[in-house]
């Protein structure tokens, strides 16, 4: 709303080119706000609005920009204001910037940095894909157990200005290893002539650099944490991952597990700024992997041609039954996939969830069945016998459908795999064949046909 208010004083401002008052203005907006502005204002303004801001301001602003809004403005600094923007950046937010951008503007960069920064973002860029190590920072604030409060306060006021956050300062012995975290409020609360020691328990939560990024959110999570320190294989504290990028990593997460649900691979930038053939070539993998398992459901019901000749009322049906199992086993795997990432569910809980599936499968499909069957009961011939048929196929279908949903994500997660792969689209159509054996079997059993 305040965007909009001011949107016409911006452009006169710019206009005229009043550099000072639109750099007065705009240094009390929020760096999201400004973003919208960015976003709605001519391109030839936005270089002009970006060089109007504070420093700091201007770092922040870039910073929620998605990676092709990034690529795209850096083309219109020079790089003189490139350098001056990668320096003010935070080192994590250089590092998503650096991964994120195509290879030859990466190169031209990481060109433009200071050694001191360029080494700093190699040590970063040098972890693996989707480790915590990539999405850490280096600037935060240690101390040493042997120091008196009064020291430590004065290392903690000359250093804290460059810190990510400082609510908890990390101790650590002569070599770098993390002993402790202290919430700063101990520190500033206690005698300055106390030594850090006395104020330490010993109790301190770190991850390794080289978790999955997946592991971080866990943790900080279960231990409501508003920063986490990182170390390295020998224990040496080497950056902190803070809540704020604890939230993007979970935003990231939570999106690709939506998309691989989907049958998509993961498209990393937002659905407006991709492409047309990124969109085209993160789809049609899945779509032509899944058009081949259908051909098992068309062999299937060729299979039982037969059957539907002698009985072409079965084919009614046949979409009601398949559809409906199919749901039921994509609820069951969505929940079991869900309950993996965030409950720590895992193939250890194999017999419970089976168990709780097959009676919820039981009741699901008496549920679904006896509607089936009432339904079933409308058609012209030998109505009771074919309503029993497909109600029965139903309480099996929907049963079967429980069991595969939910035992299936186990299984893929105890090969290490992704069990988001179980899609849905994916498990519609496992379920898709098995329901029409099912289904034919029951009605050539019940109703004495033959293939």
């Amino acid at each position: 709303m305040l965007k909009e208010l001011l949107k016409p004083e911006i452009k006169e401002l710019i206009g005229t080119r009043n550099w000072t008052d639109l750099k007065v203005v705009l240094s009390s907006w929020p760096a999201p706000e400004i973003v919208e502005l960015f976003l709605d204002v001519e391109k030839s303004d936005r270089v002009l609005i970006f060089r109007a801001l504070p420093r700091e301001l201007s770092a922040e602003v870039f910073a929620h920009l998605d990676s092709h809004q990034k690529d795209a403005f850096l083309h219109e600094l020079t790089d003189q204001e490139t350098r001056q923007l990668l320096a003010d950046l935070p080192p994590d937010d250089r590092t998503d910037l650096l991964e994120e951008l195509p290879a030859k503007v990466t190169t031209r960069l990481m060109n433009l940095l200071s050694p001191e920064d360029l080494q700093e973002a190699r040590q970063l860029l040098g972890y693996p894909d989707d480790s915590i190590g990539r999405r850490m920072t280096p600037d935060f604030v240690a101390i040493r157990s042997h120091w008196t409060i009064k020291k430590a306060l004065h290392h903690i006021r000359k250093f804290g200005i460059d810190s990510e956050t400082i609510n908890r300062v990390y101790v650590t012995d002569r070599a770098g290893k993390l002993l402790d975290d202290i919430k700063l409020r101990s520190i500033i609360l206690a005698d300055e002539n106390k030594l850090v020691s006395d104020l330490m328990d010993y109790n301190v939560v770190s991850i390794s650099a080289f978790d999955d990024q997946e592991i971080a959110v866990k943790t900080l999570e279960r231990y409501d944490l508003p920063a986490l320190p990182v170390v390295d294989s020998q224990g040496v504290i080497v950056g902190i991952v803070t809540f704020d990028d604890i939230m993007d990593i979970s935003e990231e997460e939570v999106t690709e597990d939506f998309q691989k649900i989907g049958g998509i691979n993961p498209v990393e930038q937002s659905y407006i700024s991709a492409s047309i053939f990124k969109l085209w070539s993160k789809r049609v993998p899945w779509l032509i992997a899944l058009l081949f398992a259908n051909f098992l459901t068309a062999q299937a019901i060729a299979h039982y041609q037969g059957v539907l000749e002698q009985l072409i009322t079965l084919s009614i049906f046949l979409p009601l039954l398949i559809g409906t199992a199919g749901n039921s086993g994509t609820q069951s795997a969505t929940l079991i996939i869900r309950s993996i990432a965030v409950d720590g569910l895992s193939f250890s809980h194999i017999l419970k969830v089976l168990n709780k599936e097959i009676v919820v499968g039981l009741l699901l499909g008496i549920t679904l069945g006896v509607i089936a069957f009432m339904r079933g009961l409308f058609v012209e011939s030998d109505s009771f016998n074919i309503a029993f048929v497909v109600g029965f196929s139903m309480l099996i279908m929907v049963i079967w459908a429980n069991i595969v949903g939910s035992l299936l994500p186990l299984i893929i997660d105890r090969l290490n795999l992704d069990p988001a792969v179980i899609s849905s689209p994916f498990m519609a159509t496992l379920i898709d064949f098995t329901g029409i054996i099912i289904y034919f079997s029951v009605a050539i059993y019940v109703l004495g046909l033959t293939i």
